[in-house]
């Protein structure tokens, strides 16, 4: 399954293609907070494994465009750090509102 669905549209609203998102990658997201380096990233979540946050974590967020490099050029830059994009604030802004209605 890929990483992106469309929601059903709501009334007057044309449908949203919206990232399907990992239970991994939500942590990640909600974890973000500004620029953060990719230690810092594992040691919030509470993951040691590199290997691991890198493919359950980092490169999903990353292909399915909810987080971003600050140094693209650079992927493998030592000062390399992540952020939310405005795809990533997005879902996780839909993803409260819901939350509100359901509960």
């Amino acid at each position: 399954m890929g990483y992106l669905s469309a929601l059903e549209p709501e009334q007057g609203r044309s449908p949203q293609v919206t990232p399907q998102v990992t239970p991994q990658v939500e942590r990640l997201m909600e974890t973000l907070v500004g620029d953060m380096s990719r230690d810092q990233l594992q040691m919030a979540i509470g993951l040691q494994d590199r290997k691991s946050f890198r493919e359950l974590y980092l490169a999903p967020a990353l292909a399915a465009g909810l987080i971003e490099m600050t140094i693209p050029e650079k992927p493998n830059s030592r000062l390399q750090k992540y952020r939310l994009t405005d795809l990533g604030k997005s879902w996780l802004s839909q993803r409260d509102e819901q939350i509100c209605r359901l509960g």
